[in-house]
């Protein structure tokens, strides 16, 4: 495979590869808006309370969602609009915004890989306090409605007593319908771990797909700060599609055809000038010789 054919094809997959980052980032972007606007997120920040790190847990998840969708999809768009047009500059903020995509991700899996159940953890502690506080208040009061929301919200109620029965103020959080749905506990484990599983295949796919985007982006832009393979016609007045007509062209310019006058003159021979068709001109009597006149 020649220079120019290998640019071609890398030129294709960082075009293919651009899409998908663009499509990766507005999927980021779409779970980072439902995990602050989400019913589920929403109620548990309603209820939460300064002495939780779910609010600042919760705010830096959204900005960092938000941070990595956003450059993404410049990404993605500087990569395609430097492929198309052949920019070196263009180029080069793709891969900065590939790079710091990447660095930031290995961040996020770090901290996922060390942490794996800070924000379970922090959810429910949310609730046991809210739970608490509602066993503990008189009927009607604004944590057993805070509680009625969450319990809600999940499809659930209530939680697992270490004793396996509850007491009377818990088994009163829990009537007709409500005490047929499943623990509290076990519905936000299984909500969190789906959401979990999501946001571990989004920043699995960021991550494969920065390292490609980033070996593409470096090696077009080599090439293109190079000159030397390049895809669109430049003004060399030749085509690289064709490789015998491109050698040809380097040569030098291609002979012109003989015009019709000259291969019509090759064929008749000695073409006389146009003066030398004139007649000679006739003196007059005053240029005549004396003798004449005589």
């Amino acid at each position: 495979m020649g220079p120019w054919r290998r640019v071609r094809v890398a030129k294709c997959q960082l075009l293919v590869t651009s899409l998908f980052v663009l499509l990766l980032g507005l999927a980021m972007a779409t779970v980072a808006a439902l995990t602050y606007f989400g019913p589920h997120f929403t109620v548990i920040g309603h209820a939460s309370s300064e002495r939780t790190a779910y609010e600042a847990l919760h705010l830096w998840a959204f900005s960092a969602g938000i941070i990595l969708a956003g450059l993404l999809t410049l990404g993605a768009v500087l990569s395609a609009a430097a492929t198309v047009r052949e920019a070196g500059g263009l180029m080069a903020g793709a891969f900065v915004c590939f790079a710091l995509v990447f660095c930031a991700l290995v961040q996020v899996a770090f901290w996922r890989f060390h942490n794996p159940t800070q924000v379970e953890d922090s959810v429910l502690d949310t609730y046991d306090q809210v739970y608490e506080q509602a066993v503990r208040s008189s009927s009607g009061g604004i944590w057993r409605q805070e509680l009625a929301a969450i319990q809600d919200t999940f499809r659930c109620c209530g939680k697992s007593s270490p004793l396996g029965l509850p007491g009377g103020a818990e088994a009163d959080l829990c009537q007709g319908e409500e005490a047929a749905r499943q623990d509290c506990l076990q519905g936000i484990r299984n909500f969190l771990g789906m959401h979990g599983n999501i946001a571990s295949t989004l920043i699995s796919l960021g991550l494969a797909s920065t390292v490609y985007s980033l070996l593409l982006s470096a090696f077009l832009w080599f090439s293109i700060r190079s000159g030397r393979y390049t895809l669109s016609p430049r003004a060399r007045g030749c085509q690289p599609q064709e490789p015998g007509f491109f050698r040809r062209c380097q040569e030098g310019p291609a002979p012109h055809p003989p015009s019709e006058a000259v291969a019509l003159g090759g064929r008749l021979g000695h073409v006389p000038l146009l003066q030398d068709t004139h007649p000679p001109a006739h003196r007059s009597n005053r240029d005549a010789p004396a003798s004449a006149r005589t």
